[in-house]
């Protein structure tokens, strides 16, 4: 069915498809065998079957070898069945391995992988075209090489644009060919009754033609893991799929295991065909040996054939998948579809690609990258599934259920593999896909609405919150600004909005309680979300909730009394004072609520005229304690740990001078107040640059003759919470005061 699209689906049923698949004209829908089973099984049994299975067998023995295909066929079968049972939970669209990924972990993991993964299927065809070329030099060596790779790329170009279902029909062909080169070589008798002993262990003399004299172990696995790679060929097909829950899990299956027969079974056969240093040193024994060598040159013809061919059908399709998302450069062209539903424009750009490759003449240098990159995307595959069976998500419904140990065992197998097989282009290979995934993080992305990662932050949250609860581990070390600020109306709060991000960046959080009526309340709430929106904005940590209240104190006591239990429970209470002095006994109520609960309180007293000023200079007041008293002790008997942290992070923020000033009473006590700030600095670590004054009068004397500030900040040291001599002390000292109650839980000593 043919559809266009401007924009979002309407439909809901389809919401969830809309960010990865862009709908066009419907492509033709192929079935398990041609979509799945065949390019799958083509890919795997390529050029290293014919050309290094014996070779393995050689270096490793019997046993070496069936231990080195198990290994490997181990890790793409663990890949296999993580594919297969994401497939069976979720609707695959274009792209596949890359819209499995991006569906999980979000666009921005999925174009991190999916760029060099599309760019390494792209360059596979070429090295598919140099090893076709090099069969193909042993019937006609005199013909030129790059005429070869050239006329080669450009029969497969042809048939790729033609019609995707002529290239299925050839590849039919192609498995025949390989079918009947393996009768061949099974089918030689002499091999089976020679008489040639079984070497079981390995020796290990490489080849010279390799470089690879003294071999090991990993050594040769490394040579041969490249052939357990195809697991992916079908997969690509994903949005041409008749049933991608249906096809993807059978034809992948199904492959792996029919190709994991042929490998057992191709080594014994090896075992028996020569020693262990013919083994090694011919790389062409298994045409030598098989009943008639030219039908098996042209099963390595017909593999190499193949692979190309599926390698070009499916990279030209993760890149308009990767277009249709806008993760790349001109994705939107190279997005579309032809109106039969083919990426057209995706298969010109992969055939500038592979044309670039071929040019090269050798891609011996990138090969290993190009190994790196699909090990990354089966090991992102297994650890989206282990994520989500993880994570107890009930749209996690698979109809193939695996146990975790299997996509655990895809991940540190494909990790293994990949520093077995060249640590330094694993290295590499990561870092690119580091570099790619912050390069999209800055670029932005529209982000899907059903991808899992916000299940993963909420896991690990919640296992956190766990634990920090069961061990009791909330100290005063960790204490940070979660601040709970009520607000009746959105726009009394423009004034303190700077202040509000001075108090909580950069690791603080901000808890907007909304107090509305019956009447207000949708106002209220659409205002509200505005509001916490831009505090997002500035990188803010805010969360927001509206409660239905019938007066201002009720409502912000409820909301205290609500989040009391909550682990990520606000410990700050932000109130401002209102300019109607006929609600400082609501206000005095609530200070007292604050004690009680244990929350501390930041009291915002904002000049009329003065605002914050120009934000260069604040006055931090403190008190001395009694005589003898030290200054641990005043410090936790006093209420002045929050106003100086508060003080500090205010300084931190707009970079300004500091003023410690101390009340006294009498001049007598002078010089032990300058020991006690000196004291304090020394413990509390206050910057050098701070000025320290002591100042003799009472508070509000004292704030009116003393020098000049923007903001002075002061712990309140009235029990009975007197608003009065809060707007006294806001006149006195002619600018804004941020007024302190400490809750228990903070020091300034820490």
């Amino acid at each position: 069915m043919s559809r266009r699209m401007s924009g979002q689906l309407a439909t809901a049923g389809e919401a969830a498809e809309t960010h990865l698949e862009v709908l066009g004209p419907a492509p033709k829908r192929f079935g398990t065998l041609a979509g799945v089973f065949t390019p799958t099984l083509l890919t795997t049994l390529g050029v290293i079957m014919y050309l290094r299975l014996p070779w393995v067998v050689g270096n490793a023995g019997l046993l070496g070898g069936w231990l080195i295909m198990a290994i490997a066929i181990g890790i793409t079968t663990a890949t296999g069945l993580s594919l297969s049972s994401i497939a069976t939970n979720t609707r695959l669209g274009a792209g596949g391995p890359y819209a499995i990924i991006a569906k999980s972990l979000g666009l921005e993991v999925g174009g991190s992988v999916g760029v060099p993964l599309y760019l390494s299927q792209a360059l596979a065809v070429a090295m598919y075209v140099f090893g076709f070329r090099e069969g193909y030099n042993w019937l006609f060596p005199r013909h030129p090489a790059l005429l070869v790779d050239l006329g080669l790329f450009a029969l497969i170009f042809l048939i790729a644009l033609l019609s995707i279902s002529l290239a299925f029909r050839i590849q039919y062909v192609v498995m025949a060919v390989i079918a009947i080169s393996l009768v061949l070589v099974f089918g030689n008798a002499e091999v089976w009754t020679s008489g040639q002993p079984i070497e079981w262990r390995g020796h290990y003399p490489g080849a010279p033609e390799t470089g690879m004299t003294g071999t090991s172990f990993w050594m040769v696995f490394a040579v041969f893991f490249p052939a357990a790679t195809g697991v992916m060929a079908g997969a690509n097909m994903s949005g041409e799929l008749q049933s991608p829950r249906r096809s993807i899990p059978l034809g992948t299956l199904t492959a792996v295991a029919i190709s994991s027969v042929v490998y057992f079974a191709l080594a014994l056969w090896a075992s028996r065909a020569g020693t262990s240093e013919q083994l090694a040193e011919n790389y062409t024994i298994m045409i030598d040996q098989a009943l008639w060598g030219p039908g098996v040159l042209a099963g390595l013809l017909g593999a190499t054939f193949s692979s190309a061919l599926s390698s070009f059908i499916g990279a030209p399709r993760i890149l308009m998948a990767l277009g249709r998302d806008e993760l790349i450069p001109g994705g939107r062209w190279a997005g579309k579809a032809s109106k039969s539903g083919e990426p057209r424009r995706a298969m010109f750009v992969t055939g500038g690609i592979v044309v670039g490759g071929l040019l090269l003449r050798d891609l011996n240098v990138i090969a290993p990258l190009i190994t790196m990159f699909f090990l990354i995307t089966y090991a992102v595959i297994n650890l989206v599934m282990l994520v989500e069976s993880s994570l107890g998500l009930v749209s996690f419904r698979p109809t193939l259920k695996l146990p975790r140990v299997v996509p655990l065992l895809g991940v540190v197998g494909c990790t293994f593999a990949m520093f077995i097989v060249n640590p330094t282009f694993s290295l590499v290979a990561w870092g690119v896909v580091l570099a790619l995934y912050v390069w999209i993080l800055r670029r932005g992305v529209d982000r899907p609405a059903d991808d899992v990662r916000s299940g993963i932050f909420v896991a690990f949250a919640e296992w956190a919150a766990g634990r920090v609860t069961a061990l009791k581990m909330e100290t005063a070390r960790g204490w940070r600004p979660k601040l709970l600020v009520p607000v009746a109306d959105p726009t009394e709060l423009r004034g303190e909005f700077r202040l509000l991000l001075d108090l909580v960046q950069p690791e603080g959080s901000l808890k907007l309680l909304g107090l509305a009526t019956n009447e207000t309340v949708q106002d209220v709430t659409l205002r509200i979300a505005h509001l916490g929106e831009q505090y997002r904005q500035h990188d803010v940590f805010t969360t927001w909730s509206v409660v239905d209240t019938v007066g201002y104190t009720q409502g912000v006591v409820a909301g205290m009394q609500a989040l009391k239990s909550a682990f990520f429970r606000p410990n700050l209470l932000v109130l401002a004072l209102s300019h109607d002095v006929g609600r400082d006994v609501e206000l005095e109520t609530i200070i007292r609520e604050t004690r009680r609960l244990g929350v501390g309180l930041a009291l915002v007293g904002m000049h009329a005229q003065a605002g914050t000023g120009r934000e260069e200079v604040v006055n931090l007041w403190v008190h001395a304690p009694a005589e003898g008293v030290p200054v641990e002790q005043g410090l936790t008997l006093g209420n002045e740990h929050l106003a100086i942290l508060l003080g500090f992070r205010l300084t931190r923020a707009w970079r300004v001078q500091l003023n410690i000033v101390c009340c006294i009473d009498d001049e007598r006590d002078r010089d032990r107040a300058r020991r006690y700030l000196e004291e304090l600095r020394e413990i509390c670590r206050i910057p050098r640059e701070a000025t320290s004054l002591v100042m003799i009068g009472d508070v509000i004397d004292c704030l009116s003759r003393a020098p000049q500030s923007d903001m002075d900040v002061l712990g309140l040291q009235n029990a009975s919470a007197d608003v009065a001599f809060v707007r006294r002390a806001i006149d006195a000292s002619r600018s804004s005061c941020l007024f302190t109650q400490d809750s228990g839980h903070e020091s300034a000593l820490v």
